[in-house]
């Protein structure tokens, strides 16, 4: 049976070459051919014994990610639509900067956690991808963006774990691809640039403090049980009191001295002055502090399956303001590639689902939220 190699990490790769009979030396040399240098073909491999690629050719073969489509939004930002097999795709995004190049990269095809502001959630669940599904993004999209800029060295400085799925939920092939990032024979992802983002799967952040710390987003979007109930129907499992206690937990572990927190700004749902008050109640109760945490608050990207619309900016500064005014680092976050539906919430692949999530939204929508009383500028005051 033959293998894709990268469906391996560096040690996997060590095991493997032992078992070709060769020293576990040469895994660390082919590593860095295939996520160095970008090459598929043994025989490119040179540093290689000739008889080592010949049983390669025989065993093992690397194999990336059909590209099926590519777009380049007006502000740079590139989304590819990668096949995986079975009629399902995956989006993966780059995101330029003057300072970073910032890659957002999928774990599952589809997702079976169903927030109701996501479109991804909207489109059901197929599966996990594998490990070398998951690096393949990553392999695909650096070395193409090398080529294409004529540059030899890296051109990704940041990976976020916030494209299709739950990363947690896939948390066996999670862990050897962030493995691959991080090695310096690999991507040499420094571990306060790998962002792993996860809705609350409470027991797998803390195995990921003690197997594999990287930085942490939690995708909140509500500061109580019966909202989160509602927006991210995982909450029901994991609560908030769990979901905080296990955040406080991951400081001890984390390369960042701070956990993220990601809230999608929705109109007359999520975006109170009530709601800004309980999350600075909420903070307050952990972490013996407020400097624990940053608060990212992202504007909600319409689609029409959702039926919610996006705050206006001026809900969303009083909303910050609260934030910031009790002590919290709060940051708003801009906009890119909403042109080309790559934006925060907007990828959507092509997913066969097997979960009728499409079903189970629809009976959803018949008992919305009752969107609150919008602010009033002329009646309550901040």
């Amino acid at each position: 049976m033959t293998v894709n190699l990268l469906d391996y990490e560096r040690e996997s790769l060590a095991v493997f070459c032992e078992g070709l009979g060769e020293k576990r030396f040469r895994a660390t040399q082919l590593f860095r051919w295939i996520h160095q240098k970008g090459a598929r073909e043994f025989d490119e491999m040179t540093d290689l014994a000739r008889s080592l690629r010949e049983k390669l050719k025989v065993r093992a073969y690397v194999k990336p990610l059909d590209v099926v489509s590519r777009h380049v939004s007006s502000d740079g930002t590139t989304k590819w639509l990668f096949d995986v097999g079975d009629g399902n795709a995956v989006e993966t995004v780059y995101i330029p900067e003057h300072d970073r190049g910032t890659l957002c990269v999928s774990s599952q095809a589809g997702c079976a956690v169903g927030c109701r502001f996501c479109s991804t959630g909207h489109q059901g669940f197929s599966r996990n991808l594998k490990a070398g599904e998951i690096i393949a993004q990553l392999w695909f999209a650096e070395h193409f963006l090398r080529q294409q800029t004529g540059r030899d060295e890296r051109v990704i400085s940041n990976v976020v774990m916030m494209g299709m799925g739950e990363p947690l939920q896939n948390y066996t092939e999670l862990i050897p691809a962030l493995q691959a990032m991080l090695d310096d024979h690999g991507y040499g992802l420094s571990r306060r640039r790998v962002t792993v983002s996860t809705s609350g799967v409470v027991p797998m952040i803390d195995r990921l403090g003690a197997d594999c710390p990287v930085a942490l987003a939690v995708s909140l979007h509500a500061p109580n049980d019966s909202l989160r109930d509602q927006l991210v129907p995982l909450n029901i499992k994991y609560p908030l009191e769990q979901l905080f206690s296990a955040c406080v937990r991951y400081l001890d572990h984390a390369p960042r001295d701070f956990i993220t927190f990601e809230y999608c700004m929705l109109a007359g749902v999520n975006d109170q002055i009530e709601h800004a008050r309980e999350i600075v109640g909420l903070v307050s109760r952990h972490g013996g502090g407020k400097t624990w945490c940053k608060f990212n608050l992202i504007p909600f990207n319409p689609f029409p399956a959702s039926g919610l619309q996006r705050s206006g900016p001026d809900q969303i500064a009083v909303f910050a303001k609260i934030l910031c005014d009790a002590g919290i680092t709060t940051t708003l976050r801009k906009t890119r590639g909403d042109d080309i539906d790559a934006a925060c919430g907007q990828l959507a692949g092509d997913v066969k689902d097997r979960t009728r999530v499409v079903e189970r939204m629809a009976r959803q929508r018949t008992v919305m939220f009752q969107p609150m009383r919008p602010f009033n500028d002329k009646t309550e005051k901040v």
